[in-house]
C-alpha cells in the first residue's frame, strides 16, 4: 500500500514545490526589461564602429552572448532558476533548428552548383540579357515573380539571387543594391504567395482566413513595391558601371571555356523551383536541388571536377567523388585566372554557413532568456499601454513586430508572440482581424532580414555574399512597407472595421 501512495505522494510534492517557485517570481519592471535591450543596443553600435560590416564575424555573437548573461541575472534576481532559463534557450534554439538545417544545405547547393555549371549558365545569360540601366528593377521583379510562384524568398535568393548577384559583379555593378533588389523582390513574393509560411502564419495567429489576409496587404505591398521599382530604376539610370564591354566578353569567354554553359545546365534550377512549387517543405527540396547538381556536375563537367578534386594519385571516377563531395562541404574554389570571376565563383559549402550557425544560436539564446523571463512580454505590454486609438494600436503593433526582430532574432516568433498579445485588444476596438494579420506581416516578416542576426538576415547575408548593413539602405521594398502600413494607421485609411464585415452585419441582423 505504501509503495502505491508513494508516485502520488512525489507528484504532489513537486506541484506543492513548483507552487512556491511560481510564488516566489517577482514580475519583472520595465526597468528589469530593457537593461539587457540597452546593454544589447549600446555593445551591437559599438561592434558596428569598431568592425563595421564585419561585425557579424564575431563581434556581434560576442554581444549577444553578454546580453543573454545580462538578462540571466536579471531573471536571478527575479526568482528563476537556471534550469527554467536552460529550457528556455533550448526552446528557443529548437525553433531555429530547421532554418540551421536549410542554410547548411544551401551551402552544398551552391558548391555543386557552382561546380555543375548551374551558376555559371546564369551569370552567362544574365550578362547576355540584362541591360545595366534597368538591371536592377528587372532583378527586384524577377525575384518577385518566383518567389509568388514558390512562396519562399529563401530559395529565390539562394538560387537565382547568387546568380544575379554574380551578374552584377561581373558587369561591374554595385552588388549591394543588387543584394537590396533581390530581398526587395523576394520579400514581396514570400508575402504575397498563398504558399509561404509567413503569409499563412499571419492570419492563422490573427484569426482571418487567408485570401482576405492577402486581398487586404494588397494596399500596402503594392504601392511600396512600385515606390522600389521607381528607386531602383533611377539607380539604374544614375548610376555608372564600372565594368567595360572588354572585360564583361573576357568574363564571358571564360565562362563558355571553364564550363560550357548552356540550357541543360539549368537542371537543378527546374528541380528545385518544381518542388518548391509543389509545396514541398524547403531542407529536402534544397537537398534534392543538390543531388540534382552533383548529378549534373557528373554528366557534363567530369573534366573539370578532376581538375577542382586536384589528386593525381585516384583513379578517375574515384577523383569526381572527391570533388563533388569537397564542393558539398568546403564549396568551390574556381581558377578561372580573372580575380573578379574567381572571387565570384569561389563560395559555397556547409563549412561556409557556421559563422551564420554561430550567430543565430547565440540571437536565440538571447531572446530565449528574454521570453522564458518574462522581460519581453514585460516591454510588449508597456508598449500597448500607450494605444489611445485604432491607428496607435496599429503603429504599435508594427513597432512591437520589430522590436522582437531585434530581440528573438526570429521573425516566426516576431509575429506570433505579439499577434497572441494584441489579439484580444483588436477585437475590443472594433478592429477586423485582418489589420491585425496585415501589421505582423507589413513589419515581422518585411524586416526580418535587415537583422543582421536574425534568422532571415544572417542567411541573406550568408547566401548572397553581402553584409547585412551593406544591403540594408537599398532594400527599398522592405523600409517602405512598415512606413506605408504606418501612414495608412495615422490616417485611418484602409483600416477595416468588425461593423463593415459582412459576416458580422449578418450575425447582427
Amino acid at each position: 500500500m505504501t509503495s502505491n501512495q508513494a508516485p502520488s505522494e512525489q507528484d504532489h510534492n513537486k506541484t506543492l514545490k513548483a507552487k512556491q517557485d511560481e510564488q516566489t517570481k517577482r514580475i519583472p519592471s520595465l526597468f528589469d526589461a530593457l537593461i539587457p535591450v540597452f546593454a544589447l543596443v549600446s555593445m551591437l553600435s559599438a561592434a558596428v564602429y569598431l568592425y563595421s560590416s564585419d561585425s557579424s564575424y564575431g563581434a556581434n555573437q560576442i554581444a549577444l552572448i553578454l546580453a543573454a548573461c545580462i538578462a540571466l541575472i536579471v531573471g536571478v534576481k527575479n526568482g528563476y532558476s537556471w534550469k527554467e532559463m536552460e529550457a528556455g534557450i533550448v526552446k528557443s534554439v529548437a525553433v531555429s533548428v530547421g532554418a540551421l538545417l536549410i542554410l547548411f544545405s544551401v551551402g552544398s547547393l551552391i558548391g555543386t552548383w557552382i561546380l555543375a555549371g548551374t551558376v555559371p549558365t546564369m551569370i552567362y545569360y544574365g550578362m547576355l540579357l540584362l541591360n545595366p540601366e534597368y538591371f536592377y528593377a528587372a532583378a527586384c521583379l524577377l525575384c518577385a515573380v518566383i518567389a509568388i510562384s514558390i512562396g519562399s524568398s529563401w530559395t529565390v535568393a539562394g538560387t537565382l539571387g547568387i546568380a544575379l548577384v554574380g551578374v552584377a559583379a561581373a558587369m561591374g555593378l554595385s552588388v549591394e543594391i543588387t543584394a537590396g533588389a533581390i530581398i526587395s523582390g523576394a520579400y514581396f513574393g514570400d508575402k504575397m504567395s498563398p504558399m509561404s509560411d509567413t503569409t499563412n502564419l499571419a492570419p492563422a495567429v490573427a484569426g482571418t482566413d487567408l485570401f482576405s489576409h492577402i486581398r487586404h496587404m494588397v494596399w500596402t505591398t503594392i504601392p511600396s513595391i512600385i515606390i522600389a521599382l521607381i528607386g531602383f530604376l533611377i539607380l539604374g539610370f544614375t548610376s555608372t558601371s564600372s565594368g567595360e564591354a572588354g572585360d564583361l566578353q573576357e568574363s564571358m569567354l571564360l565562362l563558355q571555356q571553364q564550363f560550357n554553359p548552356g540550357l541543360h545546365l539549368l537542371l537543378p534550377l527546374l528541380v528545385v523551383l518544381v518542388l518548391a512549387y509543389k509545396k514541398m517543405p524547403a531542407f529536402p527540396t534544397v537537398i534534392l536541388g543538390t543531388i540534382a547538381g552533383a548529378i549534373c556536375a557528373a554528366l557534363f563537367q567530369f573534366d573539370g571536377i578532376i581538375t577542382f578534386a586536384n589528386d593525381d594519385s585516384l583513379p578517375p571516377l574515384v577523383a569526381m567523388v572527391k570533388g563533388i563531395w569537397t564542393a558539398m562541404f568546403n564549396g568551390y574554389t574556381a581558377n578561372t585566372g580573372d580575380e573578379v570571376l574567381d572571387s565570384l565563383l569561389s563560395r559555397g559549402g556547409m563549412s561556409q554557413m557556421t559563422n551564420t550557425v554561430w550567430l543565430i544560436l547565440c540571437a536565440m539564446a538571447f531572446g530565449g532568456i528574454m521570453e522564458v523571463t518574462g522581460l519581453l512580454q514585460r516591454i510588449l505590454q508597456s508598449m500597448l499601454s500607450l494605444v489611445t486609438s485604432s491607428g496607435s494600436l496599429i503603429i504599435t503593433t508594427l513597432a512591437t513586430c520589430i522590436g522582437a526582430n531585434l530581440i528573438t532574432g526570429d521573425q516566426f516568433i516576431a509575429i506570433i508572440l505579439p499577434g497572441r498579445m494584441l489579439k484580444a485588444e483588436y477585437t475590443k476596438r472594433g478592429l477586423a482581424a485582418k489589420n491585425l494579420s496585415r501589421a505582423l506581416e507589413d513589419s515581422a516578416t518585411i524586416t526580418s532580414p535587415l537583422v543582421p542576426w536574425n534568422t532571415c538576415g544572417a542567411y541573406m547575408a550568408s547566401t548572397l555574399g553581402v553584409a547585412t548593413i551593406a544591403y540594408l539602405p537599398y532594400a527599398f521594398f522592405n523600409l517602405v512597407c512598415p512606413l506605408v502600413s504606418g501612414t495608412y494607421a495615422y490616417f485611418n485609411f484602409k483600416i477595416e472595421k468588425l461593423e463593415d464585415l459582412p459576416e458580422f452585419i449578418e450575425a447582427k441582423a
